[in-house]
C-alpha cells in the first residue's frame, strides 16, 4: 500500500521541524552560523537517500533556521535554497556512500561564497575569503555528514520502523 500524499507531506514536516530545532539549538553553542558550522541538522540531509519526500522539509527547516542567522535576508535564501539544492541531489544518489557528498559539496560553493560577500564584497579579496570559508565549511560539513549522516541511515536501513516505511513507498 502506498503512503499517501498526507502521510509523506507530515513526514517531511518531522524532519523539518527536527532540522530547524537541532539548528537552533546548536546556535546557543556557537555551532550552527559562520565558516566553521558544526550543524547536527546537517545530518539529516543525507535523509533523501532513503526518502526522496524529505527533500521539501529540510528546504522548510533550514528556511526556519536561518530566520536566526546573523546573515540575515541572503542566508535564509542562499543557505535554504542550497539546501534544497543538495537535498534534490541526494535523493538522485544511487550509492550510500555518495549521499553526503551532494551536501557537503552544494554547501561549499554557495555558504563559502555567501560568507566570503558579506566579508569582503566583490572586491580583491574574494577570492582568497571564497576559497578560506568553501574549505572550512566543506570541513565541517563532511564531518557531520559523513560520520553523523551515515550512521544515521545505516540505522535507519537497519531499523523495522523505517524498513517497514521503506516499504510502504
Amino acid at each position: 500500500m502506498k503512503k499517501s500524499l498526507a502521510y509523506r507531506l507530515a513526514f517531511a514536516g518531522v524532519i523539518g521541524a527536527l532540522y530547524a530545532a537541532l539548528s537552533i539549538f546548536g546556535s546557543v553553542f556557537g555551532l550552527t552560523y559562520g565558516p566553521i558550522q558544526l550543524r547536527f541538522a546537517e545530518a539529516l540531509t543525507v535523509l533523501p537517500f532513503l526518502f526522496p519526500e524529505t527533500v521539501g522539509g529540510l528546504f522548510v527547516g533550514c528556511f526556519v533556521a536561518n530566520l536566526l542567522s546573523p546573515y540575515g535576508v541572503l542566508d535564509m535564501v542562499v543557505g535554504s535554497l542550497a539546501t534544497l539544492l543538495a537535498a534534490f541531489l541526494t535523493s538522485r544518489c544511487r550509492h550510500r556512500a555518495l549521499a553526503p557528498l551532494p551536501p557537503v559539496l552544494v554547501n561549499a560553493v554557495c555558504i563559502g561564497a555567501l560568507l566570503a560577500w558579506q566579508q569582503t564584497g566583490m572586491g580583491e579579496a574574494f577570492m582568497a575569503a571564497f576559497w578560506y570559508n568553501a574549505c572550512s565549511v566543506a570541513v565541517s560539513q563532511a564531518l557531520v555528514c559523513y560520520i553523523l549522516g551515515l550512521l544515521l541511515l545505516r540505522w535507519m536501513e537497519k531499523s523495522k520502523f523505517f524498513v517497514q516505511i521503506r516499504k510502504n513507498h
